[in-house]
């Protein structure tokens, strides 16, 4: 699904990210970790096409991601709440991404009640603009609108911040089960060790801005994981 091609990324004279190869199979649950300033961001940024690449590139499904738009129609993300539309309540939101990607409001509507549980009855018909909603409650807004259209490839950026202990129950139950489905490939970055372990089956451990960690996830992960990052 992703191939990561001799990739890097240098801002004034100074290389936050520089990744080899990487290859992310169709249906895995990816977890990307790593300290503050590790390239988490940077990588999700190039996916995505927000950024150039200093060298390299990203291939998607077959198509180079910073010279084609052909992998957007599959592609969801959310890396932040610059992603939403601030004048718009979250139904019109909803819909308006409904649209893009060729589901009508009853699709749409269907999946909202599909996840009714997750919104705590604090997003749908409060007659509130996103720019007034909290950040969690952004994010839950961020989060949900991924999966309209059932893409292929989904990629979640910091998904458990700001989130109370039951919606972070809740997004995981989400999460699981899209990775349950071997048609959707799901990318997350956390810096919570222990939520990032429970969803994702494969976890990449960057520092300053280089592959250092590439663990199959077992019982022994969370351990390992905190000893290297004890260090």
């Amino acid at each position: 699904m992703i191939n990561v091609h001799h990739l890097s990324k240098t801002y004034n004279g100074t290389t936050v990210l520089k990744i080899e190869n990487l290859e992310i199979p169709k249906g895995q649950s990816f977890g990307l970790v790593g300290n503050n300033g590790a390239g988490k961001s940077t990588f999700f940024s190039l996916a995505l096409d927000l950024i150039l690449p200093s060298t390299g590139h990203i291939i998607n499904n077959g198509f180079q991601v910073n010279t084609s738009e052909n992998w957007k129609p599959f592609t969801a993300s959310f890396l932040d709440e610059s992603f939403l539309i601030g004048y718009l309540t979250p139904e019109e939101y909803f819909y308006f991404i409904g649209d893009l990607r060729n589901q009508n409001k009853a699709d749409v509507d269907a999946l909202l009640v599909k996840h009714e549980e997750f919104f705590n009855g604090e997003i749908l018909k409060n007659k509130k603009y996103l720019r007034d909603l909290s950040k969690g409650n952004q994010k839950k807004v961020g989060i949900i609108a991924t999966l309209i259209g059932n893409p292929e490839l989904v990629i979640l950026d910091e998904p458990f911040a700001n989130l109370d202990p039951t919606t972070v129950s809740r997004l995981k139950k989400i999460i699981k089960e899209l990775a349950e489905n071997t048609d959707v490939t799901v990318l997350v970055s956390s810096h919570d060790l222990q939520h990032t372990v429970e969803v994702c089956n494969r976890i990449v451990v960057l520092n300053k801005g280089e592959v250092v960690k590439d663990i199959q996830t077992s019982k022994e992960t969370l351990q390992e994981l905190e000893a290297f990052f004890a260090v």
